[in-house]
């Protein structure tokens, strides 16, 4: 089978065009929903032989900064913990999908991995109170923030930081809400097969209903907008061949490589 080979997901409602994922047994093997001709084949697919794209396409990705207790601690930008979440956006320009690369660009000299728990949403959201907020989420999914840090330290402003192309790697896949323990779910960074970053939702600062919450108080949230919850402490500088794997337990592992940007 060609391993270039492109697979389009369906989802009940279908809310979005690269959306899924039905698991069955061990996670080298999944029941995938192929598109030919606008209608699902049933055609059962080894994940090993194709390649998938980013499981979502949003029109926004709202980011959580400083979400826990020890990254707070060894962050250069803050020295105590939020008030309130502490949001920024990332450009939908900067998802890649699985085994995508990450472009090293050439204005910084330091990038690095946050590897985190993503929240894929599945209605619209706005002013939801943190009683009903699990009742917007579809599923979640591994999301890297990678990040110029240098370029975050010099501007003040955290946009070119985080919004280079490339920046947003997304997947491999959704995990519906209810096959997942959201709330107590390790969450770690590895780098060429060393783990970097160990932590767990469990010890955020703000919870994903408050989350949810507070984000909706300030926009609204669409169908397929992608949340990141923040990242364990552990973050360390990536340079060109190194392969960074974002694993969560109950999803599954998200890995990249970093290449040099090349015009």
């Amino acid at each position: 089978m060609n391993n270039e080979r492109f697979v389009r997901f369906s989802t009940e409602k279908s809310i979005l065009s690269r959306f899924g994922v039905i698991r069955e047994g061990a996670l080298s093997v999944l029941n995938f929903a192929p598109w030919e001709g606008g209608s699902e084949t049933g055609e059962r697919l080894n994940v090993q032989e194709i390649r998938l794209l980013a499981p979502v396409t949003p029109s926004k990705i709202v980011c959580v900064g400083l979400n826990y207790h020890a990254h707070v601690s060894a962050s250069f930008s803050a020295d105590k913990p939020p008030d309130t979440p502490l949001i920024f956006l990332k450009p939908p320009s900067s998802v890649i999908g699985p085994k995508e690369s990450i472009v090293h660009p050439e204005q910084s000299e330091r990038v690095d991995y946050e590897a985190e728990l993503g929240i894929v949403i599945g209605k619209l959201a706005r002013f939801v109170s943190e009683e009903t907020a699990l009742d917007h989420i579809f599923g979640f999914t591994c999301v890297n923030d990678v990040t110029a840090r240098d370029l975050q330290k010099k501007d003040g402003q955290w946009g070119r930081a985080k919004g280079f192309d490339t920046f947003c790697p997304v997947g491999p896949w959704i995990i519906p809400r209810d096959d997942i323990d959201f709330a107590n779910a390790q969450v770690e960074g590895i780098l060429n097969d060393n783990v970097m970053q160990s932590g767990n939702t469990s010890q955020m600062i703000f919870s994903i209903p408050t989350i949810i919450c507070y984000i909706s108080s300030v926009m609204t949230l669409e169908p397929g907008d992608l949340i990141a919850t923040g990242t364990p402490s552990g973050i360390a500088p990536m340079k060109p061949g190194d392969t960074i794997v974002v694993r969560i337990a109950g999803i599954g592992e998200l890995s990249n490589t970093m290449v040099a940007q090349s015009h």
